[in-house]
């Protein structure tokens, strides 16, 4: 009589199920290796150390009042000067205009071409000028010619017997503001060329760090073993995982020393009004760079050494790069429509957002375009990382490899 025995092999864990829970480990691989590294701590110390030195000389730069000395040869001069001070005042909160009495026009000159004054205010036969070397501040100018009129038409209404505020009935000017909280332009358009300089550092830095390392794993043939134990797949989301990680908190650390600075500063009106857009800058760029880590290792699997990254990571380079020049150069019809394309939106929209004026439907098309893009992007960057990683003999172009994962 013969017995059958039968085996039960163990059914292996699903590759969802591998991928799920080794991409974890590579994650936190990934981000306790970087965390090791002097150059990644002393690369976060040093940027936010520099956006602090923005916002500091900024705010003393920007608000520092200016004390302007005039050159007098006269005493009706020197009068016009110390009313002018307070005209200064109201236009530049703090600044102030004195008189400097000189011998003479020529001696008056030569102060301003020394530079012992700013400027001088000379009396003419047709009234006064006021001299400068290559130039006059122009809040100073303004100031003076504005007092030197007023008195000049006072002098001559008398004379002729003219009722000075019946002639200047109807010539008053005044200033009225659709939008009086609002900060001003200035530091507004400084705001957005910080987040796109920041941006550009943050992804190119993690970027070619992403690629290096996965080439490093390659000529070392370390990806041989990891691969064995590893999914392919899970090691791509774990690089992107732990690198997204660090580069978030990094840029966290950014927005944060930068909201405490201006509140540091006083610059609270424009606190208020960047608010939003560094709320955003900070989800975008989440958004955004989960692509571009896709994309970074894909440039570092289509690479056999280091000498091939300069090449293999030009597309994402050229991805940075462009958006920085469409918001330094470009019209604004090409700055909307280039701010809600996929990955490029998430450097310009932020940027658009701290200049003002960006309706929110145009803000919600980036962030739906940006998911959609992160999520095909990462999916198109899978397929290919599989089929290239362990492809190690020579360099494989992003044809070739788009052709390999069909």
């Amino acid at each position: 009589m013969s017995t059958v025995t039968s085996t039960t092999t163990p059914t292996p864990a699903s590759t969802d199920d591998e991928v799920r829970g080794a991409w974890r480990v590579v994650a936190e691989r990934e981000i306790t290796t970087r965390v090791r590294e002097k150059t990644y701590l002393y690369s976060a110390l040093f940027m936010v150390v520099g956006v602090i030195a923005i916002v500091v000389l900024t705010s003393i730069l920007g608000g520092r009042p200016t004390d302007y000395t005039v050159g007098v040869t006269d005493q009706t001069s020197a009068g016009i000067v110390s009313q002018a001070s307070a005209v200064v005042d109201r236009s530049d909160d703090g600044s102030t205009a004195r008189a400097k009495e000189l011998a003479s026009t020529a001696a008056a000159e030569k102060a301003v071409k020394d530079g012992d004054v700013d400027a001088a205010l000379i009396a003419t036969d047709k009234g006064y000028e006021v001299v400068g070397d290559d130039e006059v501040d122009s809040t100073l100018s303004a100031a003076l010619s504005s007092v030197a009129t007023t008195q000049a038409l006072q002098s001559n209404a008398q004379e002729q017997g003219v009722d000075l505020q019946q002639l200047q009935s109807g010539t008053t000017v005044s200033e009225r503001l659709l939008d009086p909280k609002a900060s001003d332009d200035g530091g507004r358009q400084l705001a957005a060329y910080v987040f796109l300089i920041l941006f550009y550092i943050t992804a190119i830095t993690f970027g070619m760090s992403i690629a290096q390392s996965v080439v490093q794993e390659k000529e070392s043939r370390v990806v041989e073993i990891l691969a064995a134990a590893v999914p392919i797949r899970a090691m791509l989301w774990g690089k992107i995982a732990g690198n997204t990680l660090l580069a978030f908190a990094q840029i966290l650390l950014l927005a944060v020393a930068g909201i405490a600075s201006l509140a540091a500063v006083g610059q609270t009106d424009l606190l208020s009004a960047l608010g939003p857009a560094v709320g955003m800058y900070v989800v975008f760029f989440v958004l955004g760079f989960v692509a571009l880590a896709g994309l970074w290792a894909v440039a570092g699997s289509l690479a056999s050494r280091q000498e091939d990254l300069q090449s293999t990571t030009m597309p994402g380079q050229v991805l940075l790069f462009a958006p920085y020049i469409i918001a330094f150069s470009a019209g604004a019809g090409v700055k909307t429509v280039v701010s809600m394309l996929p990955i490029m939106s998430a450097m310009l929209m932020p940027s658009r957002m701290a200049e003002g004026g960006v309706p929110v439907w145009q803000i919600a098309v980036a962030v739906v375009v940006n998911i959609v893009g992160a999520i095909l992007i990462v999916r198109l960057a899978a397929r290919l990382y599989e089929r290239t990683l362990m492809r190690t003999e020579r360099k494989i172009g992003f044809g070739e490899a788009l052709r390999l994962s069909e």
